[in-house]
């Protein structure tokens, strides 16, 4: 008998992990050997249980789940994390990918594919929820014709940028990635320079122009 695939599920409500716990015990071949509801935990817990696979949310109290997930994949490069967010705008999906992760799909996705992409995962291989795939293959096509502003942003950049976009003062900015304001100041000042936005009402226009963002 194969030994069961260790999964660690990382998401700040505790319903949700219920949810995804049961989910995956059900498929028989899984088993759920930690949960951790911030980032930092996340990083401690995946050092403690090593888990075959990670699910993570993006969006997570503390530095957040792209931080998360750099930090986890700098101290074990071999980590095998699959985001799992409401965001299916192709940006975040990139991100994701370019930080590491060797999956990325929907809170919206059918439970079958929550399943399937776990055991994709574990076996090596890299799963993106189809939609998404497709997504990801028009605006490769299109980044790849030249670049765009979004793509001068660092890891970091793109992290600011995104939570000034969706309203955050330069305080919230620095509580939330639990930096200095002075960094966040600075950076803030680097990303509005490379997007030539001369305000947050400009960067948040240029969050929805680049699909980061619904009305």
């Amino acid at each position: 008998m194969n030994p069961k695939i260790t999964v660690m599920l990382v998401d700040d409500h505790a319903v949700v992990r219920a949810g995804y716990r049961l989910l995956l015990s059900q498929s028989g071949s899984m088993e759920v050997v930690c949960e951790a509801g911030r980032s930092e935990e996340a990083c401690q817990y995946y050092q403690d249980y090593r888990p075959m696979v990670t699910v993570m949310d993006l969006n997570l109290p503390g530095i957040g789940g792209l931080a998360a997930l750099r930090r986890i994949i700098a101290r074990d490069p071999a980590a095998r994390i699959l985001m799992f967010s409401i965001h299916d705008e192709h940006a975040y999906v990139t991100r994701a990918l370019e930080a590491g992760a060797r999956g990325y799909i929907t809170k919206s996705c059918a439970p079958e594919t929550l399943v399937e992409a776990v055991m994709k995962v574990a076996q090596g291989e890299c799963y993106v929820e189809p939609e998404l795939a497709q997504k990801l293959a028009v605006q490769t096509f299109i980044k790849n014709t030249g670049p765009t502003a979004l793509n001068e942003l660092s890891p970091r950049e793109f992290d600011i940028f995104c939570l000034l976009a969706k309203g955050l003062t330069t305080r919230e900015v620095a509580d939330e990635l639990q930096l200095g304001y002075k960094t966040v100041a600075n950076y803030t000042t680097l990303v509005k320079s490379k997007l030539n936005a001369r305000t947050t009402a400009e960067m948040a226009h240029i969050a929805y122009e680049y699909g980061l963002f619904r009305n």
